[in-house]
């Protein structure tokens, strides 16, 4: 039976607590054989742990003892590793989001294109279950006319690793945490493209001293990044997205939203649930669904491992993480300029 041999690029959190435990979970089909982190000390450290028997400190000697990549890395080496490992025959899985702009985005599906190699971005919000019936309810809710994406979280801004280096990750809430709400309503509304963003980008509760977070300590003068967006987005349809993202709102609690009203019906994510008119009444379809990200990381890793071996397809291809990544530049861009932001394809 045919197997794919992995190799690590970067040995930090996601790759320990998401990436290695999926892969151990398939192992009938999957073996991870290489690890590379630029931290030799910790790359050996995982390797002992997990029994990787192939440590690399340079990832270039990597790809040739591998036949796919997971990279991990911070934002801003997305791009190159991504297109180094695609040029040499090997596929790969790259964390989210898909590079540091649209640019180096559109350059690592231009390789994955010529190399006839499998290329995914770690969406995985994707392979949860509410998505997955989403996606296949929007024939209930028919046209697409405003879509509402909210991912909130009450004082939470990443106290550790590189989340609030610009330079590295290339922004903030959006850039890491947004882009997944970002993903799957861009997603769920597909065929409709966005054309159009307005946003305004905030970095003003995090620059503030004594910080109330939940999620550890931080130099509140250093960090650059943002830690709230809001943006207006116009598709081609007409139809509309309202977006917004934070990593240290003074809300209630988290919020994970996103709702689609359309022609026909509309219908909530979370929790999972169709609005329809029937029979005189507004009428109501929900299920119970668990959410289990774990399980998300093992449908993604499945995926890749089953469409690098031929089996099955990508259920998110390069083109549509390009264009998460061309709005979240829009995004960017908007807020910069205080104007609108116009897409083209």
């Amino acid at each position: 039976m045919k197997w794919l041999k992995m190799g690590l690029i970067s040995a930090g959190g996601i790759a320990e607590n998401r990436h290695i435990p999926a892969y151990q979970s398939l192992s009938e089909d999957v073996e991870i054989t290489a690890v590379h982190d630029v931290n030799l000390v910790r790359a050996k450290e995982i390797a002992e742990k997990y029994e990787i028997p192939y440590v690399f400190e340079d990832y270039l000697e990597l790809f040739e003892h591998v036949d796919a990549v997971t990279i991990c890395t911070p934002n801003k080496f997305h791009g190159a590793i991504a297109v180094a490992a695609l040029n040499q025959g090997v596929h790969v899985l790259c964390e989210k989001p898909m590079a540091i702009n649209a640019d180096e985005a559109k350059r690592m599906a231009e390789a994955a294109e010529k190399n006839n190699r499998i290329l995914l971005i770690g969406y995985h919000y994707r392979f949860m279950e509410a998505v997955a019936l989403a996606k296949e309810s929007m024939q209930e809710v028919g046209e697409p006319i405003v879509t509402r994406a909210q991912a909130l979280r009450q004082r939470k801004v990443p106290g550790w690793g590189v989340f609030i280096n610009k330079e590295l990750q290339g922004g903030g809430s959006l850039i890491d945490w947004g882009c997944h709400l970002l993903d799957t309503a861009l997603w769920l509304v597909y065929p409709s493209k966005p054309v159009e963003v307005n946003a305004q980008v905030y970095q003003r509760l995090s620059k503030q001293p004594n910080q109330v977070n939940d999620w550890g300590s931080y130099d509140h003068e250093a960090i650059d990044v943002d830690d709230h967006v809001s943006a207006y987005i116009r598709f081609d349809n007409q139809s509309t997205l309202l977006f917004e993202c934070s990593w240290a709102a003074n809300i209630k609690e988290d919020q994970t939203h996103i709702s689609i009203s359309g022609d026909k019906g509309g219908l909530s994510v979370f929790p999972y649930e169709v609005y329809q008119p029937k029979y005189g009444k507004m009428m109501e379809t929900h299920t119970e669904i668990i959410e289990d990200r774990h399980q998300a990381g093992i449908s993604q890793a499945k995926n890749f491992i089953g469409a690098c071996l031929g089996k099955e397809s990508l259920k998110s291809n390069p083109e549509e993480a390009l264009r998460v990544t061309k709005v979240i530049d829009a995004i960017y861009e908007s807020s910069e300029q205080r104007k609108s932001i116009f897409l083209s394809y």
